[in-house]
C-alpha cells in the first residue's frame, strides 16, 4: 500500500535520527565545539581576532571582549573616525584586504575605486533582479552574487590579482544589489512603488545606502556616521563564524569566488547568525505588548522570568542578544553600538526604549541565575542593539541581514584570498557511520 506524505515524512524523520548519547561515545565536538563550548581549533588566520576569555590549565577564565583587525583594536578604529570626524568603512576594507592600514593618498585612490565600481554591470538590474525578485533579500542576495559569475569575462581564475579584482568589485556592489533587491520585493510583493537610485561615486558606503533606500535620498550626518561605524564593526570577526568558515570550506575546494561568497551569504542568512537581531527586534515587540512600563525594573525583570521559563515569547527559553560563543565580560561591538543607540535615541525621543535595552542588558544575567540556579558570565552580543539602531536610522527590518552581509563581504574576500593563497588542502573532517550492516531485499519481498 502506497505510504501518505506524512508517513513517509515519519519515515525520514526515523531514517535521519542519531542517539545522542553516540556522540559522547565517538567524542564528537557538535558544532565544531569543545566540551567548554571553546571553539576547535581548524584553521590559521592573519586577518582578524576576537577575543572574549583567557585558557589557563584547561579553565576558562572570562575576560575583557576584544576584537582586532590585522592586529588593530576596533575601538582605537572607530575612537580615531570620531576624532577626525570621518568615515572609516573604507578605510577598513583597504586593512582586511591589504593587511596595512592605507595612507591619506591611498585612501582616496581606494575609495575612488570603490566608488567606480558600485553600478551593476549593464543589463544586470533589469535581468537579474527585477525579473525574479525574492520575499527574502539575503536569497536575492545569494542569486546577484552567483548570478555576477556570467557577466565576468574571466571568472575561475583564481590568481591574486583576479580575486583581488573580483572582491573589489563584489565589495562595491553586494550595497547596490541589496538596495535593488529591497524594492523589487517591496514593488512586487508589498505593492509599493518601484524607485530606482543610482550609487553616487562621490559618497561613502554608508551615504550611498542610506541615500538609495530613500525615497527622497535625505539623510542626517549623524546617521550617515552612525551607519559606517555599524559597517565597521561587522566588518570581520575572525575565521569561525559560520559564514567565513563557509567561504574557507567552499574556497578551500578551488571553486570561484562567486560560489564562495554566495555560499557564504546563505549562512549568513540563518537565524542562528546573521538572522538573529530579527528574533531581538520580535522579542522586543513582545516585551512592547505584555509590559506596561518598559521603563520599570520590576515589570521588564518579571517577563525576563517568564522567558527563561519559557513561559512567554516563543517558549524557546532564550533571552535574544545575550550571551556569545566568545564573548564573556563584555563584547566590543556591542559596546560601541549602545553608544551611538544612547545618542540616537535621544535625537529621536526614544528614550523609554533604550532603556528596556539597558535593562535587558542588565538584568538578564541576574534573572538568568535565579531561575536556572547557575552563575553565568553573560553580556549582550551586537544583535541586542543593532536591530534597535537599524530601526532609528529608518531602515526596514528586511534589510538588517543584508546590512550584515554588506559589511561582513570584506572580511569574506579576505579569508577566501587567505584560503586560496595558504590553505593548501580541501577541507575534509571526518563523520562515524554508526548505522550496522543492512542486506539487500529484493524488491518483490518488501512489504
Amino acid at each position: 500500500m502506497e505510504k501518505t506524505f506524512n508517513e513517509l515524512c515519519e519515515a525520514a524523520k526515523k531514517a535521519y535520527a542519531i542517539e545522542g548519547d553516540l556522540y559522547q561515545r565517538y567524542n564528537v565536538k557538535r558544532g565544531l565545539r569543545n566540551a567548554d563550548n571553546t571553539g576547535v581549533l581548524v584553521g590559521l588566520t592573519n586577518i582578524g581576532n576576537a577575543h572574549g576569555y583567557i585558557l589557563n590549565e584547561g579553565d576558562k577564565i572570562p575576560d575583557k571582549g576584544i576584537l582586532r583587525y590585522r592586529g588593530v583594536d576596533i575601538f582605537d578604529i572607530v575612537h580615531a573616525c570620531r576624532e577626525e570626524d570621518r568615515r572609516g568603512f573604507e578605510e577598513i576594507v583597504y586593512l582586511l584586504l591589504f593587511g596595512v592600514l592605507p595612507t591619506k593618498k591611498e585612501l582616496e585612490n581606494f575609495t575612488a575605486l570603490l566608488g567606480s565600481y558600485r553600478d551593476l554591470p549593464e543589463g544586470f538590474t533589469e535581468d537579474m533582479i527585477l525579473k525574479a525578485p525574492s520575499k527574502d533579500i539575503m536569497n536575492k542576495l545569494a542569486r546577484a552574487v552567483l548570478a555576477s559569475y556570467s557577466y565576468d569575462p574571466n571568472p575561475d581564475d583564481v590568481s591574486m590579482e583576479n580575486m583581488l579584482r573580483q572582491s573589489i568589485e563584489l565589495i562595491a556592489r553586494i550595497p547596490t544589489m541589496v538596495t535593488y533587491g529591497y524594492y523589487a520585493k517591496a514593488h512586487y510583493y508589498d505593492n509599493k512603488s518601484l524607485i530606482i537610485h543610482s550609487p553616487d561615486p562621490t559618497l561613502s558606503t554608508a551615504e550611498n545606502f542610506l541615500r538609495m533606500i530613500r525615497p527622497d535620498n535625505a539623510y542626517t550626518k549623524l546617521e550617515a556616521d552612525t551607519l559606517d561605524e555599524c559597517l565597521i564593526i561587522h566588518a570581520e570577526h575572525g575565521g569561525g563564524n559560520n559564514s567565513t568558515f563557509t567561504t574557507h570550506v567552499v574556497s578551500s575546494t578551488g571553486t570561484d569566488t562567486y560560489s564562495a561568497i554566495a555560499s557564504a551569504v546563505g549562512s549568513l542568512k540563518g537565524p542562528l547568525h546573521g538572522g538573529a537581531n530579527i528574533k531581538v527586534r520580535e522579542m522586543i515587540d513582545s516585551f512592547k505588548s505584555n509590559v506596561k512600563d518598559i521603563t520599570s525594573e520590576k515589570e521588564v525583570g518579571a517577563y525576563i522570568e517568564k522567558i527563561l521559563r519559557k513561559e512567554a515569547f516563543d517558549g524557546a527559553g532564550l533571552v535574544y542578544g545575550m550571551g556569545h560563543a566568545i564573548y564573556t565580560l563584555s563584547d566590543p561591538r556591542a559596546v560601541i553600538l549602545k553608544e551611538k543607540a544612547r545618542e540616537l535615541a535621544k535625537e529621536k525621543g526614544r528614550e523609554n526604549e533604550f532603556r528596556l535595552y539597558d535593562l535587558i542588558e542588565t538584568l538578564t544575567p541576574v534573572k538568568f541565575a535565579e531561575v536556572k540556579g547557575v552563575e553565568k558570565e553573560m553580556c549582550a552580543n551586537f544583535d541586542l542593539y543593532s536591530g534597535f539602531v537599524y530601526s532609528m536610522l529608518g531602515i526596514p527590518h528586511e534589510l538588517y541581514t543584508p546590512l550584515f552581509a554588506i559589511s561582513r563581504a570584506p572580511g569574506w574576500c579576505a579569508h577566501r584570498m587567505e584560503e586560496v593563497i595558504t590553505g593548501g588542502k580541501i577541507i575534509r573532517p571526518a563523520y562515524k557511520n554508526v548505522v550496522g550492516k543492512a542486506q539487500y531485499m529484493p524488491i518483490a519481498e518488501r512489504e
